[in-house]
């Protein structure tokens, strides 16, 4: 019997593969701009990673000046107005946090693809590249007993691991230069029944329980009176907690501390606890192997902080994110690479399209802790970095762009990824409308553009808009 799969052709000016952070940025940028665009994902809905509970990290520098503007800052004027959102608040251990309603922000990303007019196709799995002498020609997609050949004039690799780069043959870095890892990835989960206040009285009475190892040196400030003096915050500790349950063989996560981010709904938090060690999540079974570790931890955890922790007594399981949260595969190989000294010495060339800040963080690949390294300023994300080196006519947005591990160790978290995708997105519907290659168009139009939406891409950026958004 013959296969019944269908194979369709269709055209686009822009395509962008991957519906997170960096392709819900590049997508709306380049319609904006007047482009036909396209944006696929394999889920029903956009946001990725920001709709699975985390919040937007690092919308300010370690000096408390906004650094990330423009179409992130959109989307949170948005959801603050719904109340799915307290702005941003400064944070002695992540620059600042941006607490968000996972669900509202579906629906915002819904409003603002229909606002600009990005044509979404959603259900669809990437399953190969049509590559011509070095040249990205179309990408052959899957959905629902279809196969969809779709050609376009510029690409746009937002698939957080690379993907469509990885089967045009671009080069690529994965893991840690010294040993290879790569940072684990978590299964998200939210509860319900949580007692703030009783929370806030036991760190009150154990300052200790915020207290961290050498390997995460904050600045002072984050204590008990901090987190309770606004529900916009993060919690990251119980470190002597955690050690002494795992010595007690109570403690079913890989990891030294609990994490939890205080959701803008009373009484609910997601956590951020579950950790995959030695995972590879370019693999499906390993992929397969996260989630189904990931699954059977949340109940023994919920019962470890129901009996151990004031404040846990009555959670319950609310929601359970649709997917681990990768946070590492692989990096593409660019025109330019962000390496360590232009973070940590706050570089910012002339052809920064974003500017990064958060906190050089790197959980372990293979054990239970987390090295933290803070930034004294910003640094700048180059358009070079974000047009693959060896594969004509693609891009690349969001956590696959070309940075080396230390690097990315800041440059993954969400607002870095969308303002770096609104840039992307720009460069690659002024390609389409002058009919060149993305390296060849004039970044400096793609700056000029981007200040007209109010992003922020120098330190003299950074002094007009400092504390004009901030909460």
């Amino acid at each position: 019997m013959e296969s019944q799969l269908q194979r369709e052709v269709i055209r686009t000016q822009v395509l962008v593969l991957g519906g997170g952070a960096g392709g819900v940025g590049a997508a709306i940028a380049a319609a904006r701009e007047g482009a036909q665009t396209m944006i696929v994902d394999r889920q029903g809905f956009l946001g990725g990673n920001m709709t699975i509970g985390l919040p937007l990290l690092a919308f300010l520098d370690a000096q408390g000046r906004q650094v990330t503007r423009g179409l992130p800052q959109e989307i949170v004027d948005r959801l603050t107005l719904l109340g799915g959102s307290f702005g941003h608040r400064e944070c002695p251990l992540h620059n600042s946090t941006t607490v968000i309603d996972p669900s509202l922000m579906k629906i915002v990303i819904f409003e603002k693809i229909k606002q600009y007019g990005v044509q979404p196709l959603l259900h669809c799995e990437i399953i190969g590249t049509n590559v011509e002498d070095g040249e990205l020609k179309s990408v052959l997609l899957k959905g629902k007993g279809r196969e969809i050949e779709v050609f376009a004039d510029v690409f746009i690799d937002a698939t957080g691991d690379g993907d469509v780069a990885y089967m045009a043959g671009a080069s690529f870095e994965k893991g840690q230069y010294a040993n290879g890892e790569t940072q684990p990835p978590t299964l998200m989960f939210t509860v319900g029944g949580f007692d703030l206040e009783r929370f806030m009285d036991f760190l009150g009475e154990h300052p200790e329980e915020l207290r961290h190892g050498s390997s995460m040196k904050i600045r002072p400030g984050y204590t008990a009176e901090f987190l309770r003096a606004s529900e916009n915050h993060v919690f990251v500790g119980l470190k002597n907690t955690v050690s002494r349950l795992r010595q007690e063989g109570k403690c079913p996560i890989s990891r030294d501390t609990i994490i939890y981010i205080n959701l803008p709904r009373e009484g609910y938090i997601a956590l951020n606890c579950i950790r995959i060690l030695n995972f590879d999540g370019t693999k499906v079974e390993e992929l397969s192997r996260g989630e189904i570790e990931s699954h059977l931890q949340i109940l023994p955890l919920i019962d470890m902080l129901r009996e151990h922790i004031p404040g846990f007594e009555h959670i319950y399981l609310s929601s359970i994110a649709p997917f681990l949260g990768i946070r590492e595969t692989r990096r593409i190989i660019g025109k330019q690479m962000i390496r360590e000294e232009a973070a940590v010495n706050g570089i910012i060339p002339d052809d920064t399209i974003a500017l990064g800040s958060y906190i050089i963080d790197i959980h372990s690949g293979s054990g239970d802790s987390t090295v933290i390294r803070s930034l004294a300023g910003p640094y700048g994300i180059t358009y070079g970095a974000t047009i693959a080196k060896d594969v004509k006519r693609l891009m690349l947005s969001g956590r696959c762009i070309s940075v080396d591990p230390v690097v990315f160790g800041s440059s993954r978290v969400m607002p870095t990824c969308m303002a770096v995708g609104e840039g992307v997105g720009i460069g690659a519907a002024l390609a389409v409308k002058q009919q060149i290659p993305p390296e060849d168009v004039d970044v400096r139009i793609i700056r000029q553009k981007l200040r007209e939406h109010g992003a922020i891409l120098s330190l003299e950026d950074v002094g007009e808009a400092s504390g004009t958004t901030s909460l």
